[in-house]
């Protein structure tokens, strides 16, 4: 259902983007070279006036279908989760790349884990 309303909603929103570049910012609509918009189809009055409703049905229907998509799609992400709660993945080396080696290892040899620090003496409370 998702799918089907977001192809839905790509069609909408490039049909809106194609019509709004059709129109002229005087507000001729569809004047390519002449004055009376697309010639003998219709007049400059009732293209201007077609493309305005055409800009209208669009808008109100790209508006509602993301409001749709937004509530079908609110439970999706999870209940508070952020990227700064997780944690950082262990260290690893990815496949292809090497460890270069400390100054004091032997050739060839990878580097050996950082030393751990001394834990921090407990304070004292009075």
């Amino acid at each position: 259902m998702s799918s089907v309303l977001l192809i839905v909603h790509l069609f909408v929103t490039l049909a809106l983007i194609g019509v709004v570049l059709i129109q002229r910012s005087e507000g001729g609509g569809l004047g390519i070279g002449t004055s009376q918009g697309m010639g003998s189809f219709m007049g400059g009055r009732g293209t201007a006036n077609l493309l305005t409703r055409t800009t209208a049905v669009l808008g109100t229907l790209f508006f509602a279908l993301s409001m749709v998509l937004a509530l079908i799609n609110r439970g999706t992400s999870g209940v508070g989760h952020s990227i700064l709660d997780t944690l950082p993945a262990t260290s690893s080396v990815p496949s292809g790349l090497m460890v270069p080696p400390t100054p004091n290892a032997a050739p060839g040899t990878t580097a050996s884990p950082a030393p751990a620090l001394p834990a921090k003496p407990a304070v004292p409370t009075n």
